[in-house]
């Protein structure tokens, strides 16, 4: 596993700045939950992160190693950063099975046979879906599909796992129980995770580390207890209330 450091991060789509110096440390197998208002910034920081945007400015490290520094005109491809990400509309296969769709990342990697099948079934097991190796994703429910989607991208065993609001299609009882599976599943691999959500409740009962966004600026961030017990100001105050 990594940790993840961002470095005075900068983020414009022309004039329009999206992340404005923005640094953050994630511990090595620390869970932080970026959380804020829709437009803050926070799905754009994981993407950065991610390697499917480009930071205008500033340094992004996984472990020490810098992945992005536009000063120095290095930007390491996506692929080659090992970090899994779930995304919001769980963006499965449609015409591959559940077996298809987790064992594809290693597929990509020309994986042995042998492998794939052991990784895949020992992940399908971890996110409760063996036995739905067959089913086509028209055939599972949302909080099936996002099961698998949450398979594929641990599949690889990735050193950061990112989840872009990977629950708000789900209804609330089974937002509950996907909680509860995804910190379970992080506790049991130690692994380094960032989480994005505007939903208060995912991140203070997931997140050993709250991260609050505002207008692409980090407002306040620590602890999820020492964040409920003195915000900052009145913008966090009224936000968690």
């Amino acid at each position: 596993m990594s940790s993840v450091t961002l470095i005075n991060v900068k983020k414009s789509f022309g004039e329009v700045v999206v992340v404005d110096d923005f640094s953050l440390t994630v511990p090595n197998g620390e869970f932080v939950s970026l959380l804020g208002p829709s437009g803050c910034g926070k799905t754009t920081v994981l993407r950065m992160v991610a390697g499917l945007e480009r930071n205008n400015g500033g340094i992004i490290k996984l472990d020490d190693d810098v992945v992005s520094n536009p000063a120095e005109k290095f930007f390491l491809a996506p692929e080659k950063r090992h970090i899994g990400m779930v995304f919001q509309s769980y963006a499965v296969w449609p015409h591959m099975n559940v077996f298809d769709n987790v064992a594809y990342p290693l597929k990509i990697k020309r994986t042995n046979k042998t492998e794939i099948d052991l990784h895949v079934w020992e992940i399908l097991k971890l996110v409760e879906l063996d036995g739905y190796e067959k089913r086509m994703p028209s055939q599972l429910s949302g909080g099936q599909q996002q099961r698998v989607a949450l398979a594929r991208g641990l599949v690889m065993r990735p050193k950061v796992l990112l989840l872009d609001e990977p629950l708000s299609n789900l209804d609330a009882k089974l937002r509950e129980k996907m909680r509860e599976d995804i910190r379970r599943i992080q506790q049991q691999f130690q692994m380094t995770c960032m989480y994005v959500t505007h939903d208060q409740v995912e991140a203070f009962t997931m997140s050993d580390q709250i991260v609050i966004l505002n207008h692409g600026k980090i407002i306040q961030s620590g602890r999820p207890q020492e964040i409920r017990q003195n915000p900052t100001n009145t913008f966090v105050s009224e936000f968690i209330r």
